[in-house]
C-alpha cells in the first residue's frame, strides 16, 4: 500500500502539532487539524491554529485553510493545502474516517483519543500509553529520548521546565501576573532589554526577565489566568528563529514519520 495521499487528522494547531503537520504535507498527505474556537498558542508565526482568527496561516511555505466540514477539506486539499477546522470534540472523525489519527494537544492527559480512531493513532507526550490509548506514543521531553518512538509504555514524565536555550530556562517564559485580559505592548520579533514591559493584564505589566527576541506572543485580547504562558524571549536574538519550526519540533515531527512508515512498511 502507497504511503502518498493518506488522510491524517491531527488533534491541535499549535506549534508542536503544526511542526507534524508540515511534514505530512511535505510527504503528500492530505492534512486536516482540528482545534478549538479561541487558541491560545504562544508561538504564533509557527501555529497552523491562528488561521482560525484569520482564515488560513502559512507555515514554512505550507497554508493551512480554515474549513467548516469536510467537503471543504477536499478542496483545500485538491488546491495543495492544509485544512483546519473548529472542531475541539473531534466529530469530523466520523465522518473523514483517516487513515491516521496524531494527538498533539500536548495537554499532557488523553482528551478522549482512542486507538480505534484510526489504522493508526500516534500520541505525542504524555497522557497516552502505547498499546491502549495510541498504536504508539512519541517522546516529547527535551534530551536524549526526544522524537523516540514508542510502541509500549508511556513517555518520560513533564519536567516543568521549558528548555535550555542560551543558558535560559525559566527565564525566557513571560506569565501573566493575574487573571484578565491580556494586552501586547510589543510584537513578535521585537527585541528587548531585561524589565522592558511586553504587555499588560488588567494594568499590571508583563515584563521581560532577560535580554532577546520575542519567538512567541499571545494574541492581544486573549483572556488568561495568573501565571498562564503569555510569552517567550529567545536570547539568541535571531529573527529567523521567530518563523520557523523549532529543533524539538522537527525531531518530533520525524518520530511521527518514522512510525508512520513502519507502520505501512511492515511484511
Amino acid at each position: 500500500m502507497t504511503v502518498k495521499n493518506l488522510t491524517v487528522l491531527i488533534r491541535g494547531g499549535g506549534e508542536l502539532a503544526s511542526a507534524v503537520a508540515c511534514r505530512m504535507a511535505e510527504g503528500h498527505f492530505n492534512v486536516i487539524l482540528t482545534e478549538v474556537g479561541q487558541p491560545q498558542a504562544v508561538r504564533r508565526n509557527v501555529a497552523f491554529c491562528e488561521a482560525v482568527y484569520e482564515g488560513k496561516k502559512t507555515v514554512e511555505g505550507k497554508t493551512a485553510r480554515l474549513v467548516t466540514s469536510a467537503y471543504e477539506a477536499r478542496i483545500a486539499w485538491e488546491a495543495g493545502d492544509l485544512a483546519i477546522i473548529v472542531d475541539p470534540e473531534n466529530n469530523i472523525l466520523t465522518e473523514l474516517k483517516p487513515d491516521i489519527e496524531i494527538d498533539a494537544m500536548i495537554a499532557k492527559k488523553n482528551l478522549g483519543t482512542r486507538i480505534t480512531d484510526a489504522g493508526l493513532v500516534i500520541g505525542l507526550g504524555i497522557g497516552f500509553e502505547a498499546g491502549k490509548d495510541s498504536h504508539v506514543v512519541i517522546e516529547t521531553n527535551r534530551g536524549h529520548n526526544l522524537g523516540r518512538v514508542l510502541r509500549e509504555g508511556i513517555a518520560e514524565a513533564d519536567t516543568g521546565n521549558p528548555g535550555n536555550i542560551g543558558g535560559y530556562t525559566t527565564e525566557r517564559v513571560m506569565r501573566s501576573p493575574c487573571e484578565g485580559i491580556f494586552r501586547a505592548e510589543k510584537k513578535i520579533g521585537d527585541m528587548v532589554k531585561a524589565g522592558d514591559v511586553v504587555a499588560y493584564v488588567e494594568g499590571q505589566p508583563v515584563k521581560a526577565t532577560i535580554p532577546g527576541i520575542i519567538r512567541g506572543l499571545l494574541r492581544d485580547g486573549t483572556p488568561v489566568t495568573k501565571g498562564f504562558k503569555s510569552g517567550d524571549v529567545d536570547p539568541r536574538g535571531n529573527k529567523e528563529y521567530c518563523n520557523t519550526i523549532s529543533d524539538k519540533g522537527r525531531t518530533i515531527s520525524g518520530g511521527v514519520l518514522e512510525a508512520i512508515l513502519a507502520y505501512y512498511n511492515k511484511t
